[in-house]
């Protein structure tokens, strides 16, 4: 029997091309004709040490990111990244502006309090994060301004980034790689590798190593990026296996063109869905319009108690990991690069099909 395809939603670890899927289980086996796995060779060899400044020069090309900019890739996912972010820019007696549009964000502040003066310049906590903050002014005698710029469990997006007068910082995790960004502009951009760049395990970050070692602070070489950055992401053993993975997925992207790819057909994706959350009265999307996010789709049903009925629907088409994160309750549909355009369209028929049913 051949087994029905599975429409990947998850919102991370999530999908990612089938080709990659294919080349990283070769390599488990034997990686690149060495006889050896890539589960058990040297972070120190040659052929690994090839892969890892592939993986850094990769991120700088399909980012156009300027030369000068140094890659890391270290474990501890982007929650590590919410602590060494203060430490790393936030001066002794300094002190650092946020926005908070959801719940990683919310942890990002929470982390940034740990260590020192903390002001939040805007929020949109007040609706539930269904909304992304307009018009707010973040001062100009901050040591940096942080906001995150796809908020996955809420389903915004900043579709314009903030101008910043201040060394401006992004959590990019779940959107990175979606569309192109002026990577000059930002003096960190981080994320966890899990969503558009490759499996759990590493997080990516993209820094000026100019805009470091300016705070005071005595730092664990350890938290320290300026350090990371200067050992090229060897300090301390990295997480090979997904340095790996992220390599082939961002060959594989380069492959069919590039972030500009990606935003064409993610584009696409979203208008897809959101169309038919729109026309079809029985679904209703959970944020306002202009912030909704690229990546993650989150809808509702204006009846709440037809969701049992829509999901053995879904579920039977193959679809997988729709289910809304609990802060938001109903349907989630993550919608990352490798997810392909027929799998939307999977979706969107089940739902027409469904209001036909139950209109």
């Amino acid at each position: 029997a051949t087994k029905t395809k599975v429409h990947n939603y998850s919102a991370g670890p999530c999908i990612l091309p089938r080709e990659v899927f294919e080349k990283a289980a070769q390599a488990v086996l034997d990686f690149e004709g060495s006889g050896l796995s890539i589960l058990e060779i040297s972070h120190r060899s040659k052929p690994f040490e090839a892969v890892m400044a592939k993986a850094q020069s990769l991120v700088k090309e399909l980012l156009g990111a300027p030369d000068n900019y140094q890659v890391v890739f270290l474990g501890g996912g982007a929650s590590l990244g919410f602590h060494m972010v203060p430490l790393n820019y936030m001066k002794l007696g300094g002190k650092s502006a946020y926005a908070n549009t959801g719940e990683w964000a919310t942890r990002a502040v929470k982390e940034s309090k740990l260590v020192g003066d903390t002001i939040v310049v805007a929020s949109s906590e007040d609706k539930n994060f269904s909304y992304i903050p307009k018009g707010y002014a973040i001062p100009s005698d901050a040591d940096y301004f942080h906001f995150t710029s796809n908020n996955t469990i809420f389903g915004t997006q900043y579709r314009q980034l903030p101008k910043s007068p201040v060394p401006l910082i992004c959590d990019m995790s779940s959107d990175i790689f979606s569309r192109p960004v002026n990577v000059a502009d930002f003096a960190l951009i981080y994320g966890g590798a899990q969503k558009n760049m490759g499996p759990a395990g590493a997080t990516m970050y993209l820094f000026d190593p100019e805009r470091l070692g300016h705070t005071g602070r005595k730092l664990s070489p350890m938290l320290d990026l300026k350090n990371h950055g200067a050992k090229e992401s060897m300090y301390n053993t990295p997480p090979v296996f997904a340095v790996y993975v992220s390599m082939l997925t961002m060959e594989w992207m380069k492959s069919v063109g590039g972030v500009v790819e990606m935003e064409r057909r993610n584009a696409a994706k979203a208008k897809l869905l959101y169309d038919a959350i729109d026309r079809l009265p029985l679904f209703k999307g959970t944020t306002a319009a202009e912030d909704r996010s690229v990546m993650n789709a989150t809808f509702v049903m204006s009846d709440a108690a037809l969701e049992p009925a829509f999901d053995v629907m879904w579920k039977e088409a193959g679809i997988s990991g729709i289910r809304g994160h609990r802060s938001v309750g109903g349907y989630r549909a993550s919608m990352y690069n490798a997810l392909p355009i027929d799998s939307v369209q999977v979706l969107v028929d089940v739902m027409e099909e469904f209001a036909k049913k139950h209109g």
